[in-house]
């Protein structure tokens, strides 16, 4: 009976040591698939990084090859800075990854075209400079070529700034007085501000899909107080304090908007002091400014 009992100790001791084994051996290989998957995705982010450079290396070429570039050619450069600039302290994860992919794809497939057609027209513009002092045509044909080459540098810049994700500009945000009739008056005083008016321009950009669109609105007081609806909205892990949500309908073209935010209270005064203004596309800071009302 004691050896039956010392068997089958024996065997499940085996069967335990066994499984401990299997479970340590899964462990490990779910470990080194996350390593490996964090290795790719860090990799596959660095050669975005790199193919995103090497378009900013042709847009240099193109400046120092072209005595006619213009400032607009230099702003497109700047904006793809821009774009590297973000891509470097973003998430590194798949849907980030992706996003920005997409972005370059849809700018490295136009601009194939136009650089391709900019290289045609400096070499047919550096042939007509040659010939200025022939002939009647030639100065015609040479005026031509010129006025194609700054149609090509100006759709080279519209080229960059579609980025597809909704931008904002121009913001301005200041007390009004507002009367029965609709009237608004601006002011600088507390006291007499009935409304915070903000404005702000949604920028023209191709590349977004035409629909309805919204921004989150967010005024902070000079007590650090957010004004309006002060309603919160998350982001995967990031929540965000807002306002109010501005609500439009976009159709790729500059957009001018304003919104309004009242007292609390009718009754009640705005505090004196400097106020911040911000607007964010999802968690996005896109445009900010700050007024003051005495």
């Amino acid at each position: 009976m004691s050896n039956t009992v010392n068997t089958g100790l024996k065997v499940a001791l085996g069967i335990a040591i066994a499984l401990f084994i299997g479970v340590g051996i899964y462990s490990s290989s779910l470990y080194k698939e996350k390593q490996e998957n964090e290795r790719v995705l860090v990799q596959e982010k660095a050669k975005v990084l790199d193919e995103l450079n090497q378009m900013a290396s042709q847009y240099e070429v193109a400046m120092s090859e072209n005595t006619v570039v213009n400032q607009n050619l230099v702003e497109a450069k700047d904006r793809i800075q821009g774009l590297i600039d973000s891509l470097q302290i973003s998430e590194t994860n798949l849907k980030s990854l992706w996003k920005y992919k997409k972005k370059y794809l849809a700018l490295q497939k136009e601009m194939d075209v136009i650089l391709t057609e900019n290289d045609k027209l400096k070499v047919e513009n550096q042939y007509l400079a040659t010939s200025l002092d022939s002939t009647k045509l030639q100065l015609e044909e040479r005026a031509m070529f010129t006025d194609s080459l700054l149609v090509q540098n100006t759709a080279l810049a519209d080229v960059v700034e579609s980025a597809a994700v909704l931008t904002a500009n121009s913001m301005k945000a200041n007390g009004i007085i507002e009367r029965s009739s609709g009237k608004q008056i601006p002011t600088e005083r507390a006291g007499r501000s009935d409304k915070i008016k903000v404005c702000f321009t949604v920028a023209r950009n191709k590349l977004v899909e035409t629909g309805d669109k919204e921004l989150f609105v967010q005024v902070i007081d000079p007590k650090n107080n957010i004004l309006g609806l002060n309603e919160q909205v998350a982001f995967d892990e990031e929540s965000l304090n807002y306002s109010l949500i501005s609500k439009f309908y976009y159709e790729n073209n500059s957009l001018d908007i304003c919104e309004y935010i009242s007292k609390a209270d009718k009754n009640d005064d705005f505090i004196k002091g400097v106020y911040k203004v911000n607007v964010f596309n999802g968690k996005e800071l896109v445009t900010s400014t700050q007024f003051s009302l005495r």
